[in-house]
This record gives C-alpha cells, sequence and structure tokens, in this order.
C-alpha cells in the first residue's frame, strides 16, 4: 500500500470529519431526549451536529414524519426514536 497513490488511500474518517443530524419537530418530547444524547456525544467526541426540523422541510417531513426524532451520521440514517448513547459512541468511533 506505500506505494498506492495518495488518491487511492483511503483515511479512516476521524471524529471531527463526521456530522450528526439531528431530525425533529417542536414540541416532541423523544427529540428533546435524543438532542440531550446527541449533544453530549458530539462535544465527549468533538463531532459536530445539527438539527433540521421537519416542518420547515418538506421532503424531510415526508421521508421522515413517522421516525422521528431521527439521527443521521454523515447523512445515512443510524437510528430513530430513542438514541442509544452507546450504540451512537460506537458508530463515531469505529
Amino acid at each position: 500500500m506505500a506505494d498506492m497513490s495518495p488518491l487511492f488511500r483511503r483515511r479512516p474518517s476521524a471524529p471531527g470529519d463526521r456530522v450528526v443530524t439531528l431530525v425533529r419537530k417542536p414540541g416532541c418530547h423523544l427529540c428533546d431526549d435524543a438532542q440531550a444524547v446527541v449533544e453530549k456525544v458530539c462535544a465527549d467526541l468533538g463531532v459536530r451536529w445539527e438539527q433540521k426540523d421537519i416542518t420547515e422541510d418538506a421532503q424531510l417531513h415526508d421521508q421522515y414524519w413517522e421516525q422521528i426524532p431521527v439521527v443521521l451520521i454523515d447523512g445515512a440514517q443510524h437510528t430513530f426514536w430513542r438514541v442509544d448513547e452507546g450504540r451512537l459512541r460506537k458508530a463515531l468511533t469505529d
């Protein structure tokens, strides 16, 4: 692999390169619980996170309205409804 072009070498993603997205809506107690877990894990690992409101995005609403809160990691769905701290932490460090 040492002779391989740098263009083709794969680097593992560092936690700081990851993005966690919490898809939620106002007034959702499960969303509040999920946000607390996401905030804690992301702060511990130095991972950037963002939240998106399904009431402001028709595409997200159509895709996730029955599953909120939904957690995405780098745009791929990780979980919905309840966020397990250990599982999220593992997904961000593996």
